[in-house]
């Protein structure tokens, strides 16, 4: 059996609630997943705590409470996973920026939670509302920059994903990030190109 294929049908025994075949998943992409979540927390320079390795195994957490989910193949998984990650981050700097805003909150926010600067989970709830706003206007590019930037895919990874040209996942690529910079930049916030 092919490995992209024997993954393929591990995810599935895996969503089917084979934990042995998850056992197995988490074998087999850990070193992948592991890199997605560094690439995740290299992003977040502020003061934050949270290793990898946590990150990662909330990641799977979570990921084991989607058992409704038919998984395509190992990209449409870790784009899932690191939409996963990102979301685990963005909780962490909603409740950090809310513990600031709630002046009766005299300790740290609690033990799980990864200290982040105030400052930078600002920026990653910006990002986060920047990001909707593609996707009310653009879902595909908006997935896009989901896939490349949070999730590390490839292009032709997230065009396998997504069922499109890898020329139009490049597209896609070039005018989301030019719209998000002028969207985080106050500049002109005009709906982006198709």
């Amino acid at each position: 059996m092919a490995p992209s294929r024997n993954l393929t049908t591990l995810l599935n025994a895996w969503s089917n609630g084979d934990s042995a075949a998850g056992n197995h998943l988490v074998e087999s992409l850990y070193p992948e997943l592991r890199v997605i979540a560094n690439q995740r927390l290299h992003g977040f320079s502020g003061d934050i705590t949270l290793q990898a390795t946590e990150l990662l195994h909330e990641a799977f957490i979570r990921l084991n409470d989607q058992n409704q989910v038919t998984w395509a193949n190992r990209s449409h998984f870790l784009a899932i996973a690191s939409t996963v990650m990102r979301r685990i981050l963005l909780d962490a700097a909603r409740r950090r920026t809310a513990a600031r805003r709630d002046r009766r909150v005299e300790s740290p926010i609690n033990e799980d939670t990864p200290p982040i600067s105030s400052a930078r989970a600002e920026e990653v709830i910006e990002l986060d509302a920047a990001l909707e706003e593609l996707a009310a206007m653009a879902p595909r590019q908006a997935r896009v920059v989901e896939m490349r930037y949070f999730g590390g895919l490839l292009q032709e990874e997230t065009a396998e994903v997504l069922g499109v040209s890898v020329a139009t996942v490049k597209r896609d690529w070039t005018i989301a990030k030019a719209w998000l910079y002028r969207r985080l930049n106050g500049v002109d916030e005009s709906e982006p190109q198709r």
